[in-house]
């Protein structure tokens, strides 16, 4: 009987060194980056999104280890207010004719037991690529009760100044230049 316990045993830890790391493609419909910044310094806080992402997560859970990256469409900013988005996508702001996508690429730098904590990386807006750390609030794997396959979802932010982007509309005028990130984001496995 122990011959079989410990045979067990060694197959589950040999088992669980071998395991790879796995894929997980975003979800666009589950996956919500959102961003505040200050409006006239201090007047009030503008809050937006974008529309439009896609990226992967590379996560390995016995390794303690993954990498992260997102592309994000800037066309795709909405202050729901078609005026304030047509502003944004100007060349006084993001320019989007010139500079299409925002990319973020890193790898996550610090655990809770098996969940991330903290990504560094950096951030590629406006033609400019600059550090930028990513706090994991929270991160959990399951099964999805319809679909019946798993996903892994998070909630991260961060915080960074527009203008080391070259963004920094309005810093004539008093406006902070500070941005808050908030982002939502679910991926499955690849196929």
């Amino acid at each position: 009987m122990n011959r079989i316990v410990l045979a067990s045993m060694a197959v589950l830890v040999g088992a669980s060194s071998f395991a790879a790391p796995v894929t997980y493609v975003l979800d666009p419909t589950h996956t919500f980056p959102s961003f505040e910044a200050d409006h006239m310094g201090g007047l009030s806080v503008w809050r937006g999104k974008f529309d439009s992402s896609s990226g992967k997560v590379v996560y390995d859970k016995a390794a303690k280890a993954g990498s992260i990256n997102v592309t994000v469409d800037m066309s795709s900013i909405n202050f729901g207010m078609p005026k304030l988005d047509e502003h944004a996508k100007s060349a006084e702001m993001f320019d989007v004719a010139k500079y299409p996508t925002a990319t973020y690429t890193g790898k996550f730098t610090k655990f809770d037991g098996a969940a991330p904590t903290e990504a560094q990386g950096t951030l590629t807006m406006h033609g400019v690529t600059k550090p930028v750390t990513l706090t994991i609030d929270s991160f959990l794997c399951k099964q999805n009760p319809m679909s019946k396959k798993e996903v892994c979802g998070a909630d991260a932010s961060a915080t960074f100044n527009r203008s080391d982007f070259g963004v920094n509309f309005g810093d004539k005028y008093g406006f902070k230049q500070e941005v808050k990130l908030q982002i939502q984001v679910e991926g499955s496995p690849a196929s």
